[in-house]
């Protein structure tokens, strides 16, 4: 499973107006704040110019590098050993397991375990309850250290851990290109959530038949 939450989108401005400092052009730039909304709209002209620039190689588009994404995430441990893939332009500050780990009762729900079957699901009821042990002796019995290792060494990678994450347009440019035909489910959550963001287009490739 994966959960994507308050997701916040700035930077269009900068992103704009440098966009333009390369033709001299910020004459023909129609985007402006507007004080009734109290947001900063994008006009059809900066729009046509950014789309272009968007198809014309990774140097062109620098401008998407000001378009700046902010959102919480709650997925898998395999999902974010992926995740960790793109450094570049990103910044993630997670829940700590390290320190966290004995914080509450481990459940079922704490778990990516959609697709197990009756026999996997009883498997991972056992860990749980080794693991709820653990953290019993962990939390009632002086903190003992070994308890602590029980419970990180045994943790599975279907674990979901939050984590609040900043990134930009053009980083999900190359996140959806390469990931968006990916096994994972929730690498397809992602995607359709990339798509579901304002003016995807200057971030997913068009089709053959558009082009």
């Amino acid at each position: 499973m994966i959960l994507i939450e308050k997701t916040e989108i700035f930077g269009w401005e900068a992103a704009i107006r440098g966009m333009r400092n390369s033709f001299n052009s910020w004459d023909k730039s129609d985007s402006k704040y507007n004080p009734e909304t109290g947001k900063y709209e994008v006009g059809p002209a900066d729009v046509e110019l950014m789309d272009r620039l968007s198809r014309s190689g990774p140097s062109h588009a620098k401008f998407l590098r000001y378009i700046t994404v902010q959102f919480d995430i709650t997925a898998p441990r395999y999902w974010w050993a992926e995740m960790d893939t793109y450094k570049v332009g990103t910044v993630r500050n997670s829940c700590s397991t390290m320190h966290k780990v004995q914080a509450k009762e481990f459940v079922r729900e704490d778990f990516s375990c959609e697709h197990l079957n009756e026999e996997s699901l009883k498997a991972l009821d056992i860990l749980i309850e080794t693991m709820n042990k653990a953290r019993d002796r962990f939390n009632n019995e002086g903190k003992n250290k070994d308890d602590w290792w029980q419970m990180i060494q045994l943790l599975p990678a279907s674990l979901n851990q939050k984590a609040t994450v900043q990134l930009n347009y053009q980083v999900l440019q190359g996140i959806y290109e390469t990931r968006k035909n990916h096994r994972l489910d929730e690498w397809h959550t992602f995607c359709h959530w990339i798509e579901s963001l304002p003016y995807s287009n200057l971030i997913i490739p068009p089709k053959k038949s558009e082009e």
